[in-house]
């Protein structure tokens, strides 16, 4: 059966139909005006992606590739501010200033040699072999000198070298230049503590604070500390002029409050100016005052009689012996004998070294060694200022040891322990720990600890006054002060000898000596004979300085003087 012919099938045609339509209007299409604007648009909105996207691969690839100017930018965050250091009447003693230092993009450097000859003649201190190292090197940057002055800055800038650059940085400054730069210290180029309460500070919280990018000029408040500029001025002139006149080669001194245990003025000389920081590193100028440990002499013999009145087997009535005794093989004697026993104030007004020995055999090696420990002096002492020594002492103590260690050999200390030592004996017994920080009586009286009895604290203040008016310390009196103490006069160890003509002399005082306010500590290291005196002892020249920074010093330090005429008190005031 044969099928019949169909036609095509309606929707095959109706498909062919419409492509046949869609091709036919389609190059009238490309005419119209409205499709070539959005031709334009696309191609302008690639054009734009292109650029973008360039920028942005540029961004990524500096943040993920080392720069050769790495240390210039980082440098930004090391280099922070610090808060001005001033004293406790709020006088500035150190503060950050502005400062350009230079650098160089030796890459820009188009002739190295012309750069190198340029600028060593505006700095002659750099090295020129060093600087066209620099300079020819291709770096990105490099550092090529700190901390310039205004005028070499400008005649630099006045060079014209391409490539050649100022950054502003902070410098520190210190208005008193060396006045008090041992309590103060340094910081280094880069503005970071290095030494003294500049590193303290640091130490304290500052450096975190600095590397968390926290330190702004407007959040750090002035760190105020204890010392009174106008009287460690007075301090460290008197010191100098110590030093001329009895020819010495170093002298310190300390003032302390015998109750908040505050120190007020504290120096050594020769010193050194913290604008110019590599000066401390002389071996010359070191802070001999409590980086340094030094055999006191005489004024040990304060804490021998201390401990003996302490240990209740000597009072101010007993009478000792003094004629020389041999010891292990040594024989304890006078240096200026009376010829018969002494009671203890004859025993510390005449400074007996056999008297003294009898002390601390009375005491006994532990005893002796537990009293110089429980005073502090055997150990090191805690404060802000991180130069700190520790002392030294024997190994192993032995009597003879003990016998020496009573007047003043076989230990020593830094001299501002002696002085914090001294406290405890004239503020009624109390061992404070020394500060550089203001501090309160009641914030004192929190951490105070009873070392020696009141009645032990009144005994010393009654020998201290009656060496200052009868004995050695008669040099030190100010009139209206009332100035007591004990002079020491220790032979230097010089190659495992002492020597007889090299002395370590020391004052150490207290006044008004009925009420004591303040402890002072003189130091004269090898002073040599004045001019018309018989002797360099302790009592013509450490004590006389005592007294003159006592009697320039007191009124700044609020004691009123008392005058005593016909039997009557005056009290003077203004």
């Amino acid at each position: 059966m044969k099928l019949p012919k169909l036609g095509p099938l309606p929707l095959l045609g109706r498909f062919r139909a419409g492509a046949a339509r869609a091709k036919a209007p389609e190059a009238a299409l490309r005419a119209l005006p409205g499709t070539k604007n959005r031709s334009r648009f696309k191609i302008a909105i690639a054009a734009f992606c292109c650029i973008y996207g360039v920028i942005g691969g540029r961004l990524v690839w500096l943040g993920v590739v080392p720069n050769d100017g790495d240390a210039y930018h980082g440098f930004a965050q090391v280099v922070a501010d610090r808060p001005d250091l001033v004293d406790r009447n709020g006088e500035v003693l150190a503060t950050d200033i502005k400062t350009a230092s230079l650098f160089a993009e030796p890459r820009r450097i188009l002739d190295a040699d012309e750069a190198t000859e340029l600028l060593t003649g505006v700095l002659p201190d750099l090295n020129p072999r060093q600087l066209h190292t620099k300079l020819a090197s291709g770096a990105g940057f490099v550092w090529l000198k700190r901390e310039l002055t205004p005028k070499q800055q400008q005649e630099i800038f006045q060079l014209g070298i391409p490539g050649i650059g100022f950054r502003t940085e902070k410098r520190r400054f210190y208005p008193g230049g060396p006045t008090a730069s041992h309590i103060i210290g340094a910081v280094n180029v880069d503005n970071q503590g290095i030494a003294g309460m500049e590193k303290y500070v640091d130490d304290e919280g500052l450096r975190d604070i600095q590397n968390l990018g926290l330190a702004g000029t407007s959040d750090l408040q002035p760190v105020k500390l204890s010392i009174d500029l106008r009287v460690q001025h007075i301090v460290r002139d008197e010191l100098a002029a110590a030093m001329v006149r009895y020819k010495a080669i170093a002298a310190g001194g300390v003032i302390i409050d015998v109750d908040t245990g505050e120190i007020l003025a504290m120096a050594s000389l020769p010193d050194y100016n913290p604008n110019e920081p590599a000066e401390a590193l002389k071996k010359e100028n070191m802070n001999r005052m409590s980086a340094g440990v030094f055999e006191m002499g005489s004024t040990f013999k304060s804490f021998t009689t201390a401990m003996a009145l302490d240990s209740g087997k000597v009072t101010l009535n007993t009478v000792l012996p003094t004629s020389p005794f041999r010891v292990s093989g040594f024989t304890i004697k006078e240096f200026h004998s009376k010829g018969r026993p002494l009671s203890v104030p004859e025993i510390f007004q005449y400074s007996s070294n056999v008297g003294s020995a009898h002390e601390a055999d009375i005491v006994g090696l532990e005893g002796h060694q537990s009293f110089l420990a429980r005073l502090g002096l055997l150990s090191r002492m805690k404060t802000e200022l991180p130069e700190i020594a520790t002392p030294t002492q024997p190994k192993i103590w032995k009597k003879i040891n003990s016998m020496t260690i009573s007047y003043g050999h076989g230990v020593a200390t830094t001299p501002l322990q002696t002085a914090v030592a001294a406290v405890a004996l004239m503020n009624g017994g109390y061992l404070i720990p020394p500060t550089f920080l203001p501090r309160t009586k009641e914030e004192a009286d929190k951490i105070k600890k009873q070392v020696v009895s009141k009645r032990v604290s009144d005994e010393m203040r009654y020998l201290y006054d009656l060496n200052g008016e009868r004995g050695s310390g008669r040099s030190a009196q100010v009139s209206g002060y009332r100035v007591g103490g004990k002079t020491g006069t220790a032979e230097k160890v010089v190659n495992g000898r002492y020597s007889g003509n090299k002395k370590f002399n020391a004052y150490l005082s207290a006044f008004p000596i009925d009420a004591p306010r303040y402890v002072v500590l003189v130091v004269v290291d090898e002073p040599q004979v004045e001019e018309g005196k018989y002797n360099a002892q302790a009592a013509a020249n450490a004590a006389p300085t005592a007294g003159a920074i006592i009697r320039r010093a007191a009124a700044l330090l609020k004691v009123k003087p008392v005058f005593k005429e016909q039997g009557n008190s005056l009290l003077v005031s203004y």
